[in-house]
């Protein structure tokens, strides 16, 4: 690879540090991205343009624009990159950016802000956005006076806090001093649209304050621009990559509670590249006999047209069935008159508990209606796809992609048990070798250290276990020299241990230097990974004065939040801190991103 380097004309050279950069970035690509890659330069090269970065500009007269985004599913990042194209059609200059990568301080010298933000678990900020939120929540970052700035939220009506967090950012600039330069708006899981027309207004009148007077965004180093075009594959959510899956095995124990899979997809001929801590998103069917239990209640036959098609097709493969929202009941309560079900609909607690334990097919049994076709479509919401972490490296599995799959399943009051979406569509209804359609979501807030020399500590209980597989895959073909802790609870050993086999080989080849178990039903008082991280407090804050990265995979609404309080209790009591000081210290691990999660 160094010889292509010197094939370069020499018409206008390189720097050496330009050089080297393109050097860098063209040894980790296969033959078919080189020739990618020769084809978008010569592109360039003939069109007279160059490659406009997306994370920096020169600064116009009048000011300039920053989108800054927070996501924890992909969501947000792709409505913040459809307004930054909005804005750069515009001629204004335009930095996007992660809320992950930006100084909270930075915000003093924005002249104009767009922050695109969604909300997760009850009302918290993804997890790329909670240190900035917290800056601006306690007041560190102080007046923001002259700073003109909108806010976007996405979220999903079906929870309580319903947007909270695009809320509570609009809130905190406006308390700043902020002047509010477009509506807020807050956006449910059908988004797209209405996001697109909010980022058209939003930018409009962005322009109306901001000269562009020439300032035409900078261009990038030849190096940031390759990495740029081929650090994302053809394929994604909307244009997802037909897969195959190529093993679905389940790795919990006959006797165990709970259904876990693990799932093998062939990626192959499709040039699909991934990193440890990316999700792989999967696209589904629901299942047909669910979607002949909903005809069944509503009194339709199938046949009948909509916009998507047929609808027993369209209740397939384009509508939520499995996932209940509010909107739903109150809507139904309306159509049909049901006096019980609007006095359901009418209480918030209610509404709020069925949405938790029940799916679409439940209500309508419960409060039977005969709908018409666009009446039922009318009342559900677009399917959308599960993201799943990837439980494994490329440089382990190459074509491939594995998964660690909890299959969810409910019993209802009634006999009856209902399961998840897609889960059960993996685990139950796709036959091996069949087609499934997938893409990456790449997650740049829960990578591994950049030195191979670097302390792990991984704490995935049940199916957050998947990160860390590939995460110990990648480090075994790196060779890496640091130190590895991995802290996993399930129920009981004998029938939940994912992957024991696996781990044990690592523990004795000397890759995994410490593992701390918890199966919280095999003695009589339940223990849990967080108890484990309390008993071995000492070392641990060892570790992190060392320099470890610390690493939480799972449940975000529970273990998620014992695990930071427990961490936070071994800072304080080993670091001799207090609650206010342990809290920085977490605050500082996470700004360094050496304390990162993936939770849902």
């Amino acid at each position: 690879m160094m010889q292509l380097t010197a094939q370069i004309p020499n018409i206008s050279p390189l720097s050496d540090e330009q050089q080297r950069q393109l050097n860098q970035v063209l040894t980790t690509l296969n033959t078919q991205q080189l020739a990618w890659v020769s084809g978008y330069l010569y592109g360039l090269s003939q069109s007279g343009q160059q490659p406009v970065t997306t994370t920096t500009t020169s600064a116009a007269p009048g000011g300039s624009l920053t989108i800054l985004y927070g996501s924890q599913t992909g969501n947000a990042k792709g409505a913040a990159a459809v307004i930054q194209k909005q804005a750069q059609a515009l001629g204004l200059p335009v930095t996007l950016v992660s809320m992950a990568d930006y100084k909270p301080k930075q915000l003093k010298k924005e002249s104009h802000l767009l922050v695109v933000v969604s909300t997760y678990g009850e009302g918290e900020p993804p997890e790329s956005a909670v240190d900035l939120f917290e800056q601006l929540k306690k007041g560190k970052i102080g007046k923001l006076e002259g700073l003109k700035f909108a806010v976007l939220g996405l979220g999903d009506s079906s929870y309580e806090f319903f947007c909270q967090t695009g809320k509570d950012f609009d809130g905190f600039f406006a308390k700043a001093g902020a002047d509010r330069i477009h509506d807020l708006a807050s956006l449910d899981v059908d988004y797209q649209e209405a996001a697109k027309a909010w980022g058209e207004q939003a930018v409009k009148a962005i322009a109306t304050t901001l000269s562009a007077g020439g300032a035409a965004s900078a261009a990038t180093s030849l190096a940031g621009a390759v990495q740029s075009a081929v650090g994302h594959s053809q394929y994604h959510k909307e244009n997802p990559f037909p897969a195959r899956l190529s093993l679905n095995q389940k790795v919990t124990g006959r006797d165990s509670t709970k259904d876990i899979r693990h799932i093998e997809i062939n990626l192959e001929e499709s040039g699909i590249t991934y990193q440890p801590g990316d999700a792989l998103g999967i696209w589904f069917d629901n299942d047909a006999a669910l979607v002949d239990e909903v005809l069944a209640l509503t009194g339709l036959a199938g046949d009948e047209a909509t916009a998507q098609g047929p609808l027993r097709a369209a209740l397939t493969r384009h509508f939520e069935l499995t996932r209940l929202h509010g909107g739903f009941i109150t809507g139904l309560a309306d159509i049909s008159g049901n006096a019980a079900l609007k006095d359901l609909a009418g209480d918030k607690a209610q509404v709020n508990a069925l949405v938790a334990s029940a799916q679409v097919v439940d209500v309508l049994k419960r409060f039977p209606a005969k709908l018409g076709a666009e009446q039922l479509v009318s009342l559900l919401r677009p399917l959308t796809p599960r993201l799943y972490s990837i439980a494994s490296a490329q440089s382990e599995v190459e074509e491939e992609v594995h998964l660690t799959v909890g299959v969810v399943r409910y019993p209802q009051a009634d006999g009856t048990v209902r399961s998840g979406g897609a889960s059960s569509y993996l685990a139950d209804r796709l036959a091996e070798e069949a087609e499934v359609r997938v893409f990456v979501e790449h997650n740049d807030n829960f990578r591994l250290p950049a030195s191979p020399d670097t302390p792990v500590i991984m704490v995935g209980p049940g199916t957050g276990i998947a990160p860390f597989r590939a995460f110990m895959q990648e480090r075994e073909a790196q060779g890496a020299e640091g130190k590895n802790w991995l802290f996993f609870g399930n129920p009981h050993f004998t029938q939940d241990f994912l992957y024991q086999v696996e781990w044990q080989r690592y523990v004795k080849s000397g890759l995994l230097s410490k593992i701390s178990l918890a199966f919280s039903r095999d003695q009589g008082h339940k223990i849990y990974v967080q108890d484990r991280l309390r008993e071995a407090g000492l070392e641990l804050y060892q570790w992190l004065e060392a320099g470890a990265h610390f690493y939480v995979c799972g449940d975000a609404n529970h273990m998620a939040k014992d695990v930071q309080q427990a961490l936070l209790d071994v800072i304080a009591e080993h670091g001799h801190k207090s609650r206010e000081e342990a809290e920085e210290y977490l605050s500082e691990l996470r700004r360094a991103k050496r304390y990162q999660r993936d939770v849902y």
